[in-house]
């Protein structure tokens, strides 16, 4: 039996094994394979290992997706996109411009594209900020779980949009967030006290300074060092 001879219920089955890029390859060789890889149906999670990726055309952004996977364990991460912008070399800025505004892009399709999404991870997208995170909480009302890690952007600002817009979330992880305080993790909890609010070593952490405020070459330097 040829693989166009089979109902679309078996055709959709099979390609939920593949990859992003196998379901892409395969949906090259005919129409009808194209409109099985078309069918939002297909699309209920997706998981990107790096910003780049996003601008890949090997997926289908619906409202069939429930689950959202974006990570970056990158040193690049850590030793450019990281640092504060005005402590940055024209050289760091120049790197960070190439896909600073990738991830936050995407997220603006998705709050349009996906109001059923269920559960989003962020790690190592220090780019996106509190901007964000409202609007994918005020778009995808389904929302059970948030987890930020690494999200250096990320302050209490976004604590204080789970507390008004998170109605449906459970869980909030604000994992190495450095701009997270304990104040803001406490109001948090306070006005969402059935929501699973976790943030390892956010609170302990050295916060972003400005450009007037006194040694900033040492909290740099601690900074550095908390990372390496």
């Amino acid at each position: 039996m040829h693989l166009s001879q089979l109902n679309r219920e078996c055709l959709l089955h099979l390609f939920s094994f593949l990859d992003k890029d196998s379901r892409r390859s395969l949906s090259l060789t005919c129409r009808q394979l194209r409109e099985v890889y078309l069918d939002p149906c297909l699309w209920n999670l997706l998981h990107f290992s790096s910003p780049c990726q996003l601008r890949w055309d090997n997926y289908v952004l619906g409202p069939s997706l429930r689950h959202l996977t974006i990570c970056w364990y990158s040193s690049r991460v850590q030793l450019v996109c990281n640092i504060e912008d005005w402590l940055k070399s024209s050289f760091q800025k120049d790197i960070c411009s190439k896909h600073e505004n990738l991830v936050s892009t995407f997220l603006a399709h998705v709050c349009h594209m996906c109001p059923n999404l269920v559960t989003l991870t962020l790690s190592g997208c220090a780019h996106i900020t509190d901007h964000d995170v409202v609007s994918v909480l005020q778009s995808c009302k389904k929302l059970r779980s948030l987890r930020l890690e690494n999200c250096v952007r990320i302050t209490d600002r976004s604590l204080q949009a789970v507390a008004v817009q998170g109605d449906n979330l459970e869980e909030v992880r604000v994992d190495f967030c450095r701009n997270i305080t304990q104040a803001g993790l406490q109001s948090c909890k306070e006005a969402r006290p059935v929501v699973r609010l976790s943030a390892e070593r956010s609170a302990d952490m050295i916060p972003d300074s400005k450009p007037e405020e006194k040694e900033p070459l040492r909290r740099a330097l601690q900074k550095f060092l908390q990372y390496s």
